[in-house]
């Protein structure tokens, strides 16, 4: 159960939601749905320029989120992650209502069974175990290490992978994890900020992202009950803000009242919020850009470069200590995961 919390700021702490919903890319919608509405892409301006800018708006809201989840928990004061992260599940679902129906972003899906439902509830349900797991975390570990083990999202996929689905890699495949975990051994045994507890909540948190990821792709594995990943995002949202209701009102108690009685004494306390739900939207819609407009190998590739580039900004930022063989350690996580990519691609290149 969380502590008591108060409004004054830890200097130790480094907190950082992770309140995008990991999905599994996708085929875009002139593929597989019909040509989508031009919001996204206007005629009048050359392509490149458009793929540049969602890009750049990827890297905007990615480590945005992160700088302004780091202020309001931290020296802000707002010590409620798990409530925050409620906000953010609501305001996706209200974004996503709008960009979808209004904008037409997407072509609009149902849902068309009860059966359907609940494998969405349970998609929800392993989501928000993996937030509250990070978010737990994150109140003793630095944005950094946080980062790190966040990397090794690959390795507990392919766990889970043969695990559940009995699916073996190659060779290659399994002998480039190894990097990824020696470079979170290498930098946990350095972290001049390790705390077990909220190392062990990490690791939970990144192992329940691969557990959806595969159980996402088994429990919606049929052509008619696939959606597509901003509809997904439609339907997870509310759910997962139910879930995420009870769990904080019970550990974060009265996690309500506090939040009103500070936005009447500080306006600025509604604008942090609903700009930082705001950022959190951005960055799952362009997720979906950046695939839109380049391919999903590509929003793997800068997956890879945010991770090293969100923990430099945050050691920058925020200044918490880092060792030379902390960041040797990080780096031979991401050249791990560098190479679990690139063998991935070769094997899916060598099968078609």
């Amino acid at each position: 159960m969380v502590e008591a919390q108060s409004w004054t700021t830890r200097r130790s702490s480094n907190p950082r939601l992770e309140t995008s919903v990991d999905i599994p890319s996708t085929p875009t919608g002139e593929h597989r749905y019909g040509p989508t509405n031009n919001f996204f892409n206007p005629s009048f301006i050359s392509p490149t320029i458009i793929t540049a800018l969602i890009i750049a708006s990827w890297y905007f809201s990615n480590i945005g989120v992160l700088l302004l989840n780091k202020y309001l928990l931290s020296f802000y004061g707002y010590k409620y992650p798990i409530f925050l992260t409620m906000l953010h599940m609501l305001a996706c679902s209200f974004y996503s209502l709008l960009a979808i129906r209004w904008f037409q972003v997407v072509p609009f899906q149902q849902i068309l069974s009860r059966r359907q439902f609940f494998k969405i509830l349970a998609l929800s349900g392993i989501f928000c175990f993996s937030v509250v797991c990070g978010n737990t975390s994150l109140r003793y570990l630095p944005v950094s290490f946080n980062q790190a083990i966040g990397a090794t999202t690959p390795f507990f996929t392919a766990i889970f992978s043969f695990v559940i689905t009995c699916k073996k890699e190659s060779a290659e495949v399994y002998l480039a994890l190894m990097p990824v975990v020696f470079g979170i051994v290498l930098a946990s045994n350095s972290e001049p900020l390790f705390h077990l507890f909220g190392f062990l909540m990490c690791v939970g948190s990144t192992a329940g992202r691969a557990l959806k990821s595969v159980v996402q792709g088994l429990l919606l594995s049929s052509e008619s009950e696939k959606l597509h990943s901003m509809n997904l995002l439609l339907y997870m949202a509310p759910m997962a803000a139910m879930i995420l209701l009870p769990f904080s009102l019970y550990i974060e108690g009265n996690v309500l009242s506090v939040t009103l009685e500070k936005a009447k004494s500080d306006s600025f306390m509604i604008l942090l919020l609903v700009g930082n739900a705001t950022v959190a939207y951005l960055v799952n819609l362009t997720n979906f850009l950046v695939t839109k407009h380049t391919s999903a190998l590509t929003l793997q590739v800068l997956g890879n470069a945010k991770a090293a580039v969100a923990a430099v900004v945050s050691v920058l930022i925020f200044k918490n200590p880092v060792t030379v063989m902390g960041i040797s350690g990080f780096a031979v996580t991401i050249m791990g995961v560098v190479l679990y990519s690139e063998a991935r691609r070769r094997l899916k290149g060598t099968a078609h």
